[in-house]
């Protein structure tokens, strides 16, 4: 987080610009106020701010209306949204407009802080994230054994990379310079997921205020990737079936299908011919994706490529955090080959950066590791 963060509070209470600024100038950052939304727009175009916090119910042009805008005109600053009156659509809205976070007031000076300390370390991340990114190039699948030679069938356990193959799928593509679009099907409910992946008309539903363009739309002429489709209910498993057979879409509240030309990737840590076979996934969708079957084994069946994965993530934590190579000894490399790795790769990558910071001698020793 920023030793100082500038902030732009937005809110046609005068009260509540004084009480918010104040708080967030004894925590040690600059607050900008604004009492309405076209001012507000027009500061976010022409200044630069770490965070924008808005109220939502405004008059002349709401907080939900502003964030439209800001959308509409790039401007990339995360923004939090607040309200006294608050409900459950106009949170989902907000969330689906782009908002980072949604407060209800009254709210806390500890859960203010809190709020923006999280989004700055988010953004911070994301900003690392791409310089990282810029610098070690694209994505990179790291191995060196048989067994990632062996790629044959489509899932993988959690953290064994799907991503990152599905990312290395579309960058090695002609679809290259098309949107790589990821959506979690496990992580929404149902009727979320339909409007995610569809999109929605205005009015189509309670709190539709405004037309949503899905996620097959955005990722027209790009990639798709479906994570944990494993998870996805039945009945949506018929619509993405039907999407897959004709290339089209439909909005929800829409009254005509919206042809989508996109590469579709899907992933899940569960077996598919079990949950086939327990009625909880459609054959007719299972045999649809399963056109080019991919199996990521999980690390402990790769502990040869521990080696080769321990030196790349020690060039990526170093470049990242601006530290010094440090190596690690042959009998701490043994020792993380003795471990099982539940985690997989993901787990490993944590492993060796915490073991780094534990490490005091310049290197990382079999006495750090166990």
């Amino acid at each position: 987080m920023p030793q100082k963060a500038h902030l732009l509070i937005v809110d046609d209470e005068a009260n509540t610009l004084a009480s918010l600024s104040r708080a967030f100038r004894l925590a040690g950052h600059e607050a900008t106020v604004c009492d309405n939304a076209a001012k507000a727009l027009e500061l976010a175009k022409s200044d630069h701010f770490d965070l924008i916090l808005s109220d939502v119910v405004m008059p002349t042009k709401d907080g939900l209306s502003l964030l439209e805008d800001l959308k509409a005109q790039g401007v990339s600053t995360p923004v939090v949204m607040m309200s006294g009156q608050a409900h459950i659509e106009m949170a989902v809205r907000a969330t689906r407009l782009g908002a980072l976070d949604f407060l209800e007031k009254p709210i806390t000076t500890d859960k203010l802080l809190l709020t923006v300390e999280n989004a700055l370390k988010l953004q911070r991340l994301e900003s690392e994230n791409q310089q990282l990114r810029q610098r070690l190039g694209k994505h990179e699948i790291v191995w060196s054994g048989e067994a990632m030679r062996k790629v044959m069938a489509q899932n993988g356990e959690s953290g064994t990379g799907k991503e990152l193959v599905a990312r290395a799928i579309h960058q090695r593509s002609r679809r290259q310079a098309g949107p790589f679009i990821k959506v979690n099907c496990g992580a929404l409910a149902e009727t979320l997921l339909e409007s995610e992946l569809f999109g929605h008309e205005k009015g189509s539903f309670t709190g539709a205020g405004a037309r949503h363009i899905g996620k097959f739309e955005q990722a027209e002429h790009g990639t798709i990737f479906l994570d944990e489709i494993g998870d996805m209910p039945l009945s949506m498993q018929a619509k993405l079936l039907r999407v897959l057979e004709e290339n089209e879409v439909e909005r929800i509240g829409g009254d005509k299908p919206i042809r989508v030309d996109v590469r579709v990737v899907v992933a899940t840590h569960r077996d598919l011919n079990q949950l086939v076979q327990a009625g909880k996934f459609r054959q007719d969708l299972f045999h649809r994706v399963y056109v080019f079957p991919l199996q990521l084994p999980p690390l402990r069946q790769r502990r040869e490529d521990i080696p080769t994965l321990v030196d790349h993530f020690v060039e990526q934590v170093c470049t990242q955090n601006g530290w010094k190579p440090m190596p690690f000894t042959t009998e701490a490399i043994h020792g993380l080959q003795a471990y099982a790795w539940p985690g997989n790769v993901r787990e490993l990558r944590n492993a060796v950066e915490r073991l780094m910071l534990l490490a005091t001698e310049g290197e990382v020793g079999v006495s750090v590791v166990e």
